[in-house]
């Protein structure tokens, strides 16, 4: 299948394969005698592969050594659980990270009037963050 069949098939965009291709994510594709990019069935799985380990959020890196990984017949599960874990951990401190935000946030909200007058704790906070505390 061509690199169009091959993206709407993967739920990717054909710049994408193309991108996959170039870093060595996706091996490269079969070319046509006039260049046009030809995909294989083994090739869709490898971009389905890729497709949900970025839907989990795993860096390019992390996508490339799970693919390392899952062709590695003689690999250890606990590689791919650790791997994954720390994966979890990194996930669980952005999310700290992001409700901390939210909460400073939501008191800069609650600071603001509102109102037709200027003042602003918003933008007072923005200005001035020194005088803007945030737990991070």
């Amino acid at each position: 299948m061509n690199i169009s069949q091959a993206a709407r098939a993967s739920g990717l965009t054909p710049k994408m394969l193309r991108y996959y291709e170039s870093i060595g994510l996706l091996e490269p594709a079969i070319r046509t005698a006039s260049g046009y990019r030809q995909y294989r069935a083994s090739d869709l799985e490898t971009l389905a592969f890729i497709k949900r380990a970025r839907d989990l959020g795993f860096s390019l890196d992390e996508v490339g050594t799970l693919l390392e990984l899952q062709r590695d017949r003689q690999r250890a599960s606990a590689d791919v659980k650790a791997l994954a874990s720390a994966h979890v951990a990194a996930l669980n401190s952005r999310i700290e990270q992001l409700m901390s935000l939210r909460d400073t946030l939501q008191t800069l909200v609650d600071e603001c009037q509102g109102n037709e007058h200027s003042a602003c704790a918003i933008l007072d906070s923005l200005a001035h963050p020194e005088g803007f505390s945030h737990s991070s």
